[in-house]
């Protein structure tokens, strides 16, 4: 008898070995909540992160810290908007940014690809110059100006700098000589008068 029980308690070789589960709950079958979860919508907006700073602030309890993004968002079909988001952590500050860029988001005038004129535009000590340029130029610009240039779908043009090149002053004269740009349709329609007219 004792040689027929060690014989029943020997493993079978071709058996296959337990599998365990990697779930933590137990014997609980895995929620599958993929299926459940409503699809993620696809931005239409095109998002940049331009300048990202640490603000320091002297109280009289000692110094405290925030953070400060300057963001712009387009989707690079005439529409652009810039955000300036404060917060504690780098992660608010920027989603702040965002929605702001998102809420003051402007129709630029693209003709061909470029600008319809020259334009100029100035905001704190920062002076900004855009000019229209032919195909194939690209864009031309420096700093902080380029990013909202090619939000706004610019494809070719040239943009000089003057005064002071703090990031946020010259985003925000980019974006003030953007909003000055007018096509000739807009203006004959104010004149009263047709474009040949002008």
């Amino acid at each position: 008898m004792a040689e027929t029980n060690n014989v029943e308690q020997q493993p079978v070789a071709n058996s296959k070995p337990e599998r365990r589960s990697n779930n933590r709950n137990g014997n609980r079958p895995r929620r599958n909540d993929r299926d459940r979860r409503a699809p993620r919508e696809a931005d239409e907006f095109d998002k940049r992160t331009i300048s990202i700073r640490t603000v320091q602030k002297v109280i009289p309890g000692g110094r405290t810290m925030s953070m400060s993004a300057l963001c712009a968002v387009g989707d690079k079909k005439g529409r652009v908007g810039i955000g300036l988001g404060k917060a504690k952590e780098t992660a608010n500050a920027v989603e702040k940014a965002f929605a702001e860029a998102k809420r003051t988001m402007i129709s630029v005038p693209v003709v061909n690809g470029t600008i319809p004129h020259e334009v100029e535009a100035k905001y704190g000590s920062s002076t900004i110059k855009l000019m229209p340029a032919k195909e194939g130029t690209g864009v031309i610009a420096g700093g902080a100006a380029r990013p909202i240039l090619e939000l706004a779908g610019i494809k070719n043009i040239t943009a000089k700098n003057h005064g002071s090149s703090n990031k946020i002053n010259t985003v925000r004269a980019t974006f003030k000589a953007l909003q000055s740009l007018h096509t000739a349709e807009e203006i004959a329609a104010a004149r009263g008068k047709n474009v040949e007219d002008l």
